[in-house]
């Protein structure tokens, strides 16, 4: 039986929810022998380790009794981090204003990656702020990877 990641998606989903977190990410990493279960997830304000650990236990119940995952696998809960990853749309728009770095799968402008500061998403295109108030618009099917990048003196 194979993992089922969009039901795994679903239940940490509705764990962070009903505790006032919001999904980052769930992604599945290793090979069959040693599977790792990585959930983050975050919150205003950032995560703590009691934070992790509740969710941790919570969704660690329910995998146990609705079984999407055969066999036996590692799982961890961790906050996004300070330069986090960009997936979904939401996340573009949550941190609006920010400085990322987008790395592209066809060039804009000759470019392949893109730094600016985010400037939200609209009509599945998200908009990125180039220096000089110009803003680009990038399809989100375009962008392989993004990130925020970490500013000290914000």
């Amino acid at each position: 039986m194979p993992v089922n990641l969009e039901k795994i998606r679903a239940i940490a989903e509705r764990v962070a929810t009903s505790e006032g977190f919001f999904l980052v990410d769930v992604e599945l990493k290793g090979g069959r022998s040693n599977p790792l279960l990585r959930i983050s997830i975050d919150k205003p304000g950032g995560i703590s380790h009691a934070d992790c650990s509740l969710v941790s236990e919570q969704v660690s119940a329910l995998l146990d009794v609705e079984d999407p995952f055969p066999g036996p696998y590692t799982l961890e809960v961790s906050s996004p981090g300070l330069n986090r990853q960009l997936v979904r749309p939401r996340d573009f728009e949550h941190f609006a204003g920010r400085l990322a770095r987008l790395v592209l799968r066809e060039p804009v402008q000759n470019q392949k990656v893109l730094e600016g500061r985010l400037a939200g998403f609209e009509a599945g295109r998200v908009r990125l702020e180039i220096g000089g108030g110009r803003i680009e618009e990038i399809e989100l099917g375009n962008i392989s990877k993004a990130k925020l990048i970490i500013e000290f003196d914000r």
